[in-house]
């Protein structure tokens, strides 16, 4: 479980949902570093911007299973056990208007 900066909810993955986004996380990371191999071997503006394009739309794969995984959790215990809802509800949304601007 990873903790947030604030006092928020941890981030409850099961050992397979773990290994698959550390998995996820590393293809992406390779994708960074093959962006700063492109960049230090001069290559074409536009393959190095379509390798940026590729890592955003990875990482943004990735925003949205953590979203998913905080609605199927968090979110979702919240609503079973009627404690806390609206925090949980406020805090995705917040989350989610930060993601569609960034």
């Amino acid at each position: 479980m990873v903790f947030s900066r604030r006092r928020r909810s941890l981030m409850q993955f099961d050992d397979e949902a773990k290994k698959a986004q550390v998995h996820r996380l590393r293809r992406i990371e390779g994708q960074v570093r093959g962006l700063q191999r492109l960049i230090e071997s001069d290559s074409d503006c536009v393959d190095v911007l379509t390798q940026v394009s590729a890592t955003t739309r990875a990482l943004e794969s990735f925003a949205i299973q953590l979203v998913e995984q905080h609605l199927q959790t968090c979110v979702r215990e919240a609503s079973e056990n009627g404690v806390g809802l609206e925090e949980k509800v406020s805090e995705i949304t917040a989350a989610i208007a930060r993601l569609v601007r960034s």
